[in-house]
């Protein structure tokens, strides 16, 4: 009977020429708003036409905790993920744990996708992860609030402040006491450095560190900036804030207690959802200007798919970011969930544009979204948390900006060689 069984066991795991077996690959994804269903909707798709499975990895909603969690699995040579998603800041910073995916994307295909972005993931000539969606900050706004008290959508940061005044007082007096000016992504993480970064290239102050590699955070405009923003928490901006990442300011926001948000474009799916009850009071426009002379600018984000070089199926892994990143993937994503596509030709497509309008009114936001300073290369994680630690002393109340700022420059400063990246 034994020797029956051992037979019946053998013939089973036989595999007829020419038929793979079936794999399991492990993938990272994002968890902020909808992104990890999303994510197991597209990854599920392609499980289901290749006949292998995926699972999710549980990763945390700060990026820079995202961040180490990544290092130290791949530090340790570990195959427990394949495909692995990557914030627009990070191909310096992790190229060497890639396959270069250069061989398996013919150029045809490369060309469909944005070409900053495309070069932003190539590092010495390795092409690291493939755009899977792009992100620029941007303002979100209660136009029924705004309608009800005659004010139009603000062009300036210091308009902003003055209607979201006026908006706040009328319904003080109309007994809604727990109504805020504005929200915005606070704490001291990366994303408090993205929305530094808006308010002092608005102010016209530049970038942290411009494209040569000068360090010019320490200038009176960027001072201004920083300045003109700390004064705002306690009166328009609740304190609360301090404290807040993309998920508490967005919840904030749906639920109907503020008047303004910062967020990404991902939040525009989720306040107009079946749920909100901020569904269809809901606008969305560029970021404002830093004063009359100013600019209007969003930090460039997005996320890109790579493969880790110590990934034991490296090829199907591939196959697997090929789907998730091609068109027909994106546009579901948007349409969905409202992720920008990295496919220009998608921009164009009607059905995605109904669904998202401001996709095709705020183009020129996303293509010409300011760039994090990822010139400072494998220290750029170090760069941001100088800089964004210096801002929140500021906003907390600890010091000037002008004096956070001259420190933070001389920390960026002992970074670099000889003070210039």
């Amino acid at each position: 009977m034994k020797k029956v069984l051992a037979g019946l066991v053998a013939a089973a795991t036989l595999v007829a020429p020419g038929v793979a077996l079936a794999e399991k690959l492990v993938i990272a994804c994002g968890s902020v708003g909808q992104e990890a269903d999303v994510c197991k909707q597209g990854a599920d798709a392609w499980a289901k036409k290749t006949g292998n499975t995926v699972e999710l990895m549980s990763v945390p909603q700060d990026a820079g905790q995202q961040l180490a969690q990544f290092q130290q699995l791949l530090a340790a040579g570990s195959a427990d993920v394949d495909v692995i998603r990557i914030d627009v800041v990070w191909p310096g910073l992790m190229a060497n744990n890639f396959i270069d995916l250069k061989p398996y994307f013919g150029e045809d295909v490369l060309k469909q996708h944005f070409q900053p972005i495309v070069q932003n993931n190539t590092v010495n000539g390795k092409l690291i992860a493939i755009p899977w969606f792009t992100d620029a900050g941007l303002l979100y706004y209660r136009k029924d609030l705004l309608d009800k008290y005659g004010q139009k959508p603000p062009t300036t940061w210091q308009e902003l402040a003055q209607s979201a005044k006026v908006v706040m007082d009328g319904e003080k007096k109309a007994g809604n006491t727990k109504l805020s000016g504005f929200v915005f992504q606070g704490k001291a993480y990366e994303g408090l450095t993205c929305n530094a970064l808006e308010w002092v290239d608005s102010f016209k102050g530049g970038t942290i560190v411009d494209s040569s590699g000068k360090v010019t955070v320490n200038n009176p405009k960027a001072a201004e900036a920083i300045d003109f923003f700390a004064g705002l928490v306690g009166n328009v901006v609740p304190k609360g804030v301090l404290n807040y990442q993309e998920e508490e300011a967005r919840n904030a926001f749906q639920a109907g207690t503020a008047v303004y948000m910062r967020n990404w474009p991902y939040a525009w799916a989720l306040a107009n959802g079946k749920d909100s009850p901020v569904a269809g009071k809901v606008a969305v426009m560029a970021l404002p200007k830093g004063g009359a002379d100013g600019k209007s600018t969003g930090t460039l984000g997005g996320w890109q798919l790579g493969v880790s070089k110590f990934s034991k199926n490296q090829k199907l892994a591939v196959d697997l970011v090929k789907y998730l990143t091609g068109p027909e993937e994106q546009k579901r994503r948007a349409l969905v969930a409202s992720f920008n596509p990295t496919i220009m030709s998608l921009y164009k497509d009607p059905e995605l544009l109904k669904a998202n309008p401001f996709m095709g009114n705020l183009y020129e936001t996303f293509v010409n979204a300011v760039p994090r300073p990822t010139i400072t290369g494998a220290k750029y994680n170090q760069v941001s948390t100088e800089f964004r630690n210096a801002v929140y002393s500021t906003l907390s109340g600890k010091g000037k900006a002008a004096d956070n700022l001259k420190t933070v420059e001389a920390k960026i400063k002992g970074l670099s060689k000889d003070g210039k990246w």
